[in-house]
């Protein structure tokens, strides 16, 4: 695992160091909840052959929501530290090994056993996960993505919205998927690296 802590997520040098890399938020592009290939998976990986000739990223939709949950990151990072006692340390991103074919960017790490995704999510999505009372189906890919990059034991989920009670789920690894993702991220890589010397 090489971590990149110098590195300030959202900055100019953070999307720079990203480009062109499958990431744990995007890993539902490449395979479903249940191990298939993601319909999405073609279009990810001309998307990320275009940034690696281009030198240029692509610009993702932001709406007023998304960016109001992003201004409240370092709110629900701190209740996170506040009710568990424990300091989260802030990194940039986190690659598996000296490869960098991959990565992961969480919104935390805990002592150096465990990851933390944050959620700030409107009200009424924090009221149907707190209903369902686990993992949210659209974060299954992302967190056990972020395990196989570390190789943590866990990884905390917390989704937060000021005024409701927060969600607070460890998740450990699931096997079965991790090593179906190990496979194709492999094999995503590889194609990704042909289409790129082609075009080139």
């Amino acid at each position: 695992m090489i971590i990149l802590d110098s590195i300030v997520q959202g900055s100019q040098e953070w999307f720079v160091e990203k480009l062109g890399k499958p990431s744990a938020s995007n890993a539902s592009k490449i395979l479903t909840n249940d191990g298939k290939p993601s319909k999405q998976r073609d279009g990810y990986l001309y998307e990320l052959a275009a940034e690696i000739i281009t030198g240029q990223r692509v610009e993702s939709y932001q709406n007023d929501n998304m960016i109001a949950g992003q201004d409240r990151e370092q709110e629900s990072r701190t209740y996170y530290e506040l009710m568990n006692n424990v300091e989260v340390q802030q990194v940039g991103v986190i690659y598996k090994d000296k490869d960098k074919k991959f990565l992961c960017s969480p919104d935390g790490v805990v002592n150096m056993e465990y990851g933390l995704e944050l959620k700030n999510v409107l009200p009424k999505t924090q009221i149907k996960y707190l209903l369902d009372g686990g993992l949210p189906a659209e974060y299954f890919g992302q967190v056990n993505f972020s395990l196989y990059v570390t190789g943590f034991k866990f990884w905390d989920f917390l989704s937060y919205a000021p005024g409701l009670k927060p969600l607070l789920i460890r998740v450990l690894p699931d096997e079965k998927f991790i090593k179906t993702l190990e496979i194709e991220l492999n094999k995503f890589c590889e194609e990704l690296e042909t289409i790129v010397e082609k075009i080139k």
